[in-house]
C-alpha cells in the first residue's frame, strides 16, 4: 500500500490547491491537520506495532489497535472527537506563538478539526483501496465486478436510451442553470448545479444497480464499463472528503480586509 510520501503529498497538494482558490479560507492549519490524518491517522496502529516491536513487546499492542483503527469509519468514531480537541488546542498554540500562519489569525474550531479528520481518513483509503494487496483489495475487486467481463458486451437499446437521456439531461440542465442572466447568484448556481449532479448520479447508479443485481440474468448496464463501482468509489473517497474540506473552511468574515 502507499507509504507516507504519497499520502502526505496527495493531501498537501489538494490542500494547497484549496488554499489558493479559497484565498486563504483553507489555511495552512487546515492543510496540516488534513495531511496528518490522510497519512498518520488510520495507520497509527502500524506505527504502534513498529514502536512496540523495537522495545521487545512483539508488536502486540499495535496489532490489537490496527484492526480497529485502520478503517475509514472506525477511525473517525473512535478517535475523531479526542483528536479534534487535541488539534484545536494545537491550532490555538501555533496561532498564539506565531509558528503557523492562519491568514485570519483565528485557530480552528473542534467542528472544523472533526471535518478535516474525517476527510483525511477517507482520503487515506482513496489511495489504499487502489494501490494495496497487489490490486486485489475488496473495494477494488467490487469496483471491477460491476463491469462486464464475459466477452464483448451486447448492445442493449434500452441501456443506450437511458444513459443517453441521463447524460443529455446533465449537460442541458447545467447549461440552463448557468445561462447568462442580468442578475445572478454564483452561490445559488453552484448549489443548483451540485443538486443536478447528485440527482443524475443517483438515477445513473439506480439504473446500473437494477441491471447488475435485480435483472436475472444479469445484463451489462453500460456496455463493458464498471460505472456503478467507479461512481460510488469517487463519491465516497474523492468528492465527499473534499466537500468536507470545503465545509471546514473559515467563513469569509474571518478574513482580514
Amino acid at each position: 500500500m502507499p507509504g507516507p510520501g504519497p499520502h502526505m503529498m496527495y493531501a498537501l497538494g489538494t490542500g494547497q490547491a484549496l488554499t489558493s482558490v479559497s484565498n486563504g479560507r483553507f489555511s495552512p492549519h487546515h492543510c496540516i491537520i488534513y495531511a496528518l490524518n490522510a497519512f498518520f491517522g488510520p495507520d497509527i496502529g502500524s506505527f504502534a506495532e513498529w514502536l512496540t516491536s523495537t522495545v521487545g513487546l512483539g508488536g502486540v499492542l499495535g496489532s490489537s489497535v490496527e484492526k480497529f483503527i485502520h478503517d475509514p469509519l472506525c477511525y473517525v468514531l473512535i478517535l475523531g472527537v479526542p483528536l479534534s480537541l487535541l488539534y484545536t488546542r494545537a491550532s490555538r498554540f501555533f496561532v498564539s506563538k506565531g509558528y503557523l500562519d492562519s491568514v485570519s489569525g483565528v485557530a480552528l474550531t473542534v467542528k472544523q478539526c472533526f471535518l478535516l479528520i474525517t476527510a483525511g481518513s477517507l482520503s487515506h483509503f482513496f489511495l489504499d483501496h487502489l494501490f494495496e494487496e497487489n490490486g486485489h483489495s475488496t473495494m477494488y475487486t467490487w469496483i471491477l465486478s460491476t463491469g462486464w467481463w464475459k466477452g464483448r458486451a451486447p448492445v442493449n437499446p434500452d441501456a443506450v436510451a437511458v444513459i443517453g437521456l441521463l447524460c443529455t439531461c446533465l449537460i442541458v440542465g447545467f447549461i440552463r442553470i448557468n445561462r447568462i442572466k442580468p442578475v445572478k447568484s454564483i452561490r445559488k448556481q453552484s448549489i443548483n448545479s451540485a443538486m443536478l449532479l447528485l440527482v443524475i448520479a443517483s438515477l445513473y447508479c439506480l439504473w446500473c444497480t437494477s441491471q447488475i443485481y435485480l435483472v436475472n440474468p444479469r445484463r451489462p448496464a453500460v456496455g463493458e464499463e464498471a460505472d456503478l463501482g467507479v461512481i460510488v468509489f469517487l463519491a465516497v473517497y474523492f468528492f465527499f472528503p473534499h466537500s468536507l474540506c470545503i465545509m471546514s473552511m473559515n467563513p469569509p468574515e474571518r478574513l482580514p480586509l
